[in-house]
């Protein structure tokens, strides 16, 4: 069993930044993606980034040279920094794992198995 705990969603201007953290806990894969998701009032839950272990990442068109998905693997933790942060990137921001991931399914919520029950993102204009 893997839990999930994200922290770190806050309120912010436009233009801001945040650093969101996923510390995972219970059995730790050698092998594992983590992902971040992200769902506003009304919409579909949607990947934003995911990283694999051995380095691999993949990102969301709509958040590519704002948003750096990163490990510290001491710490079992996952990282998703957020620069020139937008009023449409407000959500509730979750984390998930998997054990594997590629470009043709790491955004896909039915691959995951673990979920965090998520960190709310406000951005004002």
């Amino acid at each position: 069993q893997v839990e999930l705990l994200e922290s770190g969603g806050a309120s912010v201007q436009a233009g801001g930044s945040l650093r969101l953290s996923c510390a995972a806990s219970g059995y730790i894969y050698s092998r594992r993606c983590i992902g971040w998701f992200r769902q506003a009032p009304g919409k579909e839950r949607e990947g934003v980034a995911s990283i694999y272990n051995d380095g691999s990442t993949y990102y969301a068109d709509s958040v590519k040279g704002r948003f750096t998905i990163s490990q510290d693997n001491d710490q079992n933790t996952t990282y998703l920094q957020m620069n020139s942060l937008k009023p449409e990137d407000a959500a509730m921001y979750y984390c998930a794992a998997t054990l594997y991931c590629s470009s043709a399914s790491w955004a896909r919520l039915d691959r995951y198995n673990y979920w965090g029950h998520g960190t709310q993102v406000v951005v004002s204009s």
